[in-house]
């Protein structure tokens, strides 16, 4: 078998609403070697995989997948649920999956859902090569397998504390995104209503407090100074300094390094200079500073304060194991390794005991060694501090606290000025105040962790996760700002603009990508095509932004999926053939879906805005989850009047003026006349574009005021649409630059070239290289009805030989039927051929610039003193 693409989807797509990897399998031989044709096989992958047995597949019941093992299926499908049950086993809950026959025989679309993208794509290898080996009846090192995947899934997880933040954002519905892979910085929201967080330090935690934290002498000093009991200490430079601190202190004494986490270069209850050069060398290896303090007997606790609250306490103790009179240490190290609750890293809820260096010198000064046979119930210490990364084990006392601990931990975490803080106290108990018993408080950390709060070793889990949330986003606040996604197969570059022209004049802060631009409350940040979820991103990080309009093309859907889990508004302009026959998209009922996808994504509470004159987009209705919206052009259309009847709200034209209809009332937006996009109802597509931003408009909450205002503001021009129906007059020629790259885009754009007077209108032409060759042909056809002179050029290749794409359409221009004559060239360089039409052309004649390179375009018409009479620009 042999993989020959796959992808990630990260967003809802055209195969479900969840983050989905896409694989294009070539099963080979197995094409003629279904499963019921190997003897035993559904035994041997249940074997391998026990959940296998509870897969339904489409039986629609646990064990239906064996079944269609036994009946007989392909390798493909097998791969899909392999795909599945090894994430399931290393720990990602996921059911999801679908295998789609393709055109190609052997060749199958495998569709399986994943959590961790690294993991998912790690599955994939794992389960093509192990679904193989099963077909060839051979061994399958099923332990092996398991263990790489966990190590990619170590490499990339989430830790513990991040992840009990996002299941608790997920339960308020808050959106999150990675922002550094495999780091645990995150985002939380949207816009300017996010936060992030580092693990469990927050925009909130002050960069003050984390240095105190971090210097454990600082630590002390402003605690004690606050009445605070804390172990009286010293900060030693050299040997000499600590051993003269450890005899003014009396032994036993604590040895650490002034900065440091995790239990690193930490000794307790050292008694001798022996022991005391041992630790000393053990804490400079983490700072060059070393604290001795007396050491104080007692019970290690760990108290979480979150945003002045104490949330939780458990009582530590450090890595130990218990002799049994018969094992040697190292077996009973061995044995509590192998408690299934011990883990690597944080796989689990204990971590495993390593006995490295510190270990075995804690070891020797408790007398023993790793060969020794322990006594039964003697205890022996394998590490000097409680730390669960290092093996220890926690309990969970919250309810035991006595109110004046609580008081004292409270106000430490004042003290220090952290939003969530660990505070580290030897005690005897916590069920009694402080004064009355020997305690202090040893550390405090900034970012603490959460493992031991939300699965103790033993007693009571708690949640911690969800104080972070209701600190970051208080109870009713909202994490989301409005996402409003258009797609379609024209105007949507010009429906984004005006959408984000609506909302600015309206006092919004918006974020916008599109085909040519992210703009951030209208200050271009970056140029290129911005059309997919990499832009989306980019636009939903931002902090100040109060509204993201994002224009959501095939491409990226195909390529990436949506870059958000649901939207607000979602707009879906128009259906018609392009790009066909990429992404397994080759029939406009495979676009129709692909475009569907932004309508399924649109929230419960949100608003659809569709199209009432395209029969596909009015097909999607049934993916809508909240209200629809219609647009139209014809205010007869029966759709929109039952629509109307029924309470709905439809946007459409009347009598030379846009309305808004609902019911029995009917609502003047402004004359047709006065959007300048419409070019006086010649440029019926834009006037569709003015309709569908106005339907967008209101279902944000705009007013009537604010679309009159926003539709009558809105030019033609490069400054506010780039690129688009962008009219000028340059040395007495009348030049029109557009984005027409189909035939629907080019007949929609037909009324409005054929409405301005010209002696001759003369063309500039290019399209890309990926369309079919009968829609390039056809390309060529619809421009040579349109012009006198078509000078074709080529921009973008994609795939084909260079000059193959210009050839086919000029095929297409020389094949016009009738009498309709067009004169074309084919010069390859655009720039070429932008200066070849203004050589051919004369005062009076109309240039039609269909151009990828518009900067230079219009470089190229200030160069003749172009001017656009009445327009003005942002």
């Amino acid at each position: 078998m042999r993989i020959l693409a796959h992808r990630a989807l990260r967003g809802p797509n055209y195969y479900s609403r969840y983050l989905t990897i896409v694989m294009r399998l070539d099963i080979g031989a197995l094409e003629h070697q279904p499963s019921n044709t190997v003897e035993g096989i559904a035994d041997r992958l249940v074997a391998l995989l026990p959940g296998l047995a509870e897969h339904r597949c489409s039986v629609g019941r646990p064990g239906g997948f064996l079944e269609r093992l036994r009946r007989g299926t392909w390798a493909g499908h097998i791969v899909e649920h392999v795909c599945i049950e090894l994430q399931n086993t290393i720990g990602f809950s996921v059911g999801f999956g679908k295998t789609i026959d393709t055109a190609e025989a052997g060749v199958y679309t495998v569709v399986y859902r994943y959590r961790d993208e690294a993991c998912g794509l790690a599955a994939r290898d794992e389960a093509v090569g192990l679904v193989a080996r099963v077909f060839r009846g051979e061994d399958v090192d099923m332990p092996a397998v398991l263990s790489r995947l966990k190590a990619v899934r170590e490499a990339h997880m989430l830790g513990p504390s991040t992840a009990a933040i996002v299941d608790a954002a997920g339960h308020r519905d808050i959106p999150y995104m990675r922002l550094s892979e495999p780091s645990s910085y995150l985002q939380l929201g949207h816009g300017h209503l996010q936060q992030r967080i580092q693990a469990t330090v927050t925009w909130r935690t002050g960069l003050l407090g984390s240095g105190i934290a971090d210097d454990k002498d600082w630590t002390k000093q402003l605690l004690g100074d606050a009445g605070i009991p804390v172990p009286e200490g010293r900060v030693c430079s050299s040997f000499e300094e600590a051993l003269e601190a450890a005899q003014s202190l009396s032994c036993p004494v604590a040895v650490k390094p002034l900065v440091g986490n995790h239990g690193r270069g930490v000794s307790t209850g050292v008694a001798d200079p022996e022991a005391l050069r041992e630790a000393y060398d053990a804490a400079a290896v983490s700072h060059e500073s070393v604290i001795v303090e007396r050491h104080i007997a007692g019970d290690d606790h760990r108290l979480l304060v979150i945003d002045g609250k104490l949330i939780a306490a458990a009582r530590r103790r450090a890595a130990h194991v218990v002799g049994d009179g018969r094992s040697t240490l190292q077996a009973l190290i061995d044995r509590e390794n192998r408690d299934p609750r011990r883990g690597v890293g944080h796989e689990n809820l204990l971590t495993r005991i390593r006995t490295d260096d510190q270990a075995q010198r804690l070891i020797a000064q408790q007398g023993w060694s790793l060969d020794s046979c322990i006594p039964c119930g003697g205890i022996v210490y394998l590490k000097s501090t409680a730390n669960l990364s290092t093996g220890g084990t926690a309990t969970d006392v919250t309810d035991d606290v006595h109110p004046e601990v609580r008081y004292a931990a409270e106000r430490i975490a004042r003290l220090i000025g952290l939003d969530i803080i660990g505070i580290d106290l030897v005690a005897e108990t916590l069920t009694r105040a402080l004064e009355d018993q020997a305690a202090g408080v040893v550390e405090v950390n900034a970012g603490p962790g959460f493992r031991m709060h939300i699965a103790p070793t033993h007693g009571q889990p708690r949640d911690v996760g969800t104080p972070v949330i209701d600190m970051l986003f208080p109870a009713g606040g909202n994490a989301r700002i409005p996402i409003t996604a258009v797609t379609g197969t024209n105007g949507k570059t010009t429906t984004v603009r005006l959408i984000a022209h609506l909302l600015r004049h309206a006092g919004r802060q918006v974020g916008m990508a599109c085909t040519g631009t992210v703009e951030i409350d209208n200050h271009v940040i970056m140029r290129g095509d911005y059309s997919g979820p990499e832009a989306a991103g980019i636009v939903l990080r931002e902090p100040t932004v109060e509204h993201a309009v994002l224009e959501a093309a095939r491409g990226g859907i195909m390529r990436r999926g949506l870059g958000f889990d649901a939207c607000d508004v979602g707009v879906l302009l128009n259906i018609s053939s392009d790009h066909l026959g990429e992404y397994g998209i080759e029939t406009l009922d495979d676009l129709a879906r692909c475009k569907t996808v932004v309508i399924d994504a649109v929230r419960e509470s949100g608003t659809a805005v569709l199209n009432a004159d395209d029969p596909r987009v009015l097909e999607a209705r049934e993916w809508g989850r909240g209200a629809i919206i219609f647009f139209s052009l014809d205010p007869n259309s029966a759709p929109v009047r039952e629509h109307v009847r029924a309470q709905g709200v439809a946007f459409t034209v009347a009598g030379e003026r846009i309305v808004m209809r609902q019911g029995h009332v009917e609502a003047e937006i402004l004359p047709i006349a006065n959007v300048p996009i419409a070019f006086d109802g010649h440029a019926r597509f834009n006037l569709a574009n003015a309709l569908a931003a106005s339907a967008a408009a209101h279902a944000l909450g705009l007013s009537i005021a604010d679309i009159q205002m926003g539709l009558q503001t809105f030019h033609p021009t490069p400054g506010q649409n780039p690129g688009r129906t962008n009219l000028m007059e340059a040395s007495g020629l009348h030049v029109l630059i557009d984005y027409a790259h189909n035939v629907p885009a080019l007949r929609a754009l037909d009324e409005l070239v054929h409405s301005l007077p010209a002696h001759r209108r003369i063309a500039v032409a290019s399209a890309p290289g990926n369309r079919r060759d009968e829609d390039l042909v056809a390309l060529g056809t619809q421009l040579a009805r349109m012009h006198d002179v078509l000078l074709i050029c080529e921009t973008q290749p994609r795939g084909r030989p260079t000059g193959q794409a210009a050839e086919l359409l000029r095929r297409g221009a020389e094949t016009l039927p009738g009498d309709r004559h067009c004169h074309v060239e084919i010069i390859m360089e655009e720039a070429r051929a932008i200066d070849r039409s203004f050589d051919q052309a004369v005062s009076g004649d109309l240039l039609v610039l269909l151009v990828d390179d518009v900067d230079g375009a219009i470089d190229r018409l200030k160069g003749s003193r172009f001017s656009a009479p009445g327009a003005e620009t942002e």
